[in-house]
């Protein structure tokens, strides 16, 4: 399982990665593993207000359908238009091509994983 050293993690298997006020967000490789075929990615709108914790995401795959949530309030600067396509990106490329949102925040989450503690946490 891929886990990149330079990324932060949450308990609800999303990866974030934090530059200034700009946060990207996605979910790990393990999430995506454990979800299967992704065949359908729901985002919400730029410009939307988020709150800590709220569902922003859906990813809906062959299995199941899992939600993803903000670890932070803030704000949808951007979204990954891509994955309206091609949802099968999160499945391909889930730190790169596969990123869902990125947010405008205030500042980083108060409870994050380092890579170790978030393999910990998946093994």
């Amino acid at each position: 399982m891929n886990i990149p050293d330079d990324l932060q993690y949450t308990k609800e298997h999303e990866w974030l990665s934090i530059d200034g006020t700009t946060m990207r967000i996605g979910i790990t490789d393990y999430a995506q593993d454990q979800l299967g075929d992704i065949v359908f990615v729901e985002l919400p709108d730029v410009g939307a207000e988020l709150g800590d914790g709220d569902v922003f995401a859906e990813v809906e795959s062959t299995k199941s359908v899992g939600e993803v949530y903000a670890p932070v309030p803030g704000t949808v600067s951007a979204r990954n238009e891509a994955l309206m396509d091609t949802p099968e990106l999160v499945n391909q490329d889930p730190y790169g091509e596969g990123w869902l949102i990125e947010m405008s925040v205030s500042g980083p989450p108060d409870e994050v994983l380092d890579a170790a503690e978030y393999r910990d946490l998946t093994e």
